[in-house]
């Protein structure tokens, strides 16, 4: 596997020593407040957000939960999705490193919904560290569909690095695969959630473009789960993603636990977003 052979933490010597101190002796920011993020290693981001890695898993059902309770608790959705797309892009610009594909544009294929808004993040957080981003808002609507992923698609527009398009249909989707070999590394931010029966368009034509990529040797990295992946069960839909690295938040989850989840979703990292204890509770 491009991104490494481990499907969980298993940091460096190198790193344990480097950051062994750090990470046990001192709180670990969240990752929009973590200014060190831009320079650390895949093996090192694992040991920095070690203690979500070791957390229970949870279901997608139990997530949704826990992210509303944290709101009404006072956490901010916009928050939330700043820590979550912080920790994809420091996760994306590790991947590309590891992979020896610096100065090429990393391609952000993003749904409508919040998991698309991670990747408008991520995105964001790329360009300020100097890596070039493409990012297509991959629906039928112009627009987002959810307040939160609006407001980090709009603030995309005008960012020196960041190319913003809108495919709203296969053709257009499909436009993007041409020359795909040359992208540094493919993130699936389509969709967070499993679904049920055949994709529709054109978010089929999207997997089927990351499908493309992956075969050409480009490394993809999902946003909490490989499109099609069901986070409960690990059962996927068709057609799938196959990932590299998967960046998923808050806890681990049992369906990227189950044999057929962890074969999709390559490597694991588990994010700490803020969500505070008390909001796992009932």
């Amino acid at each position: 596997m491009r991104s490494g052979s481990c499907s969980g933490p298993c940091p460096s010597r190198r790193a344990r020593w480097r950051y062994a101190s750090d990470v046990l002796q001192q709180p670990v920011p969240l990752p929009a407040d973590d200014a060190s993020l831009a320079d650390l290693t895949l093996d090192e981001l694992a040991l920095r957000w070690a203690d979500a890695a070791a957390r229970t898993p949870i279901t997608a059902e139990a997530m949704t939960g826990a992210d509303r309770k944290a709101q009404e608790l006072g956490t901010p959705s916009e928050r939330l999705m700043e820590h979550a797309g912080s920790a994809v892009a420091a996760a994306a610009r590790a991947l590309v490193a590891f992979n020896g594909r610096e100065g090429r544009p990393v391609l952000i294929l993003a749904g409508p919904g919040n998991n698309g808004g991670d990747g408008f993040v991520a995105a964001r957080r790329l360009a300020e560290w100097g890596v070039p981003c493409v990012v297509a808002l991959v629906s039928g609507e112009r627009r987002p569909g959810t307040k939160d992923a609006a407001r980090n698609w709009d603030r995309l527009e005008g960012i020196v690095g960041v190319t913003r398009m809108h495919a709203p249909v296969a053709r257009d989707v499909a436009l993007l695969g041409q020359g795909i070999g040359k992208a540094a590394i493919v993130v699936d931010a389509l969709l967070g959630t499993g679904v049920r029966g055949l994709l529709r368009e054109p978010v089929r034509a999207a997997v089927e473009v990351i499908r493309a990529a992956r075969q050409a040797g480009v490394p993809v990295l999902a946003v909490d789960t490989p499109t099609a992946v069901d986070l409960t069960s690990g059962d996927p839909s068709d057609p799938v993603v196959r990932a590299d690295l998967t960046v998923t938040f808050h806890r681990p989850k049992t369906g990227l636990r189950t044999k057929m989840g962890r074969s999709l979703a390559g490597r694991i990292l588990v994010a700490p977003i803020g969500i505070p204890p008390e909001a796992d509770r009932g």
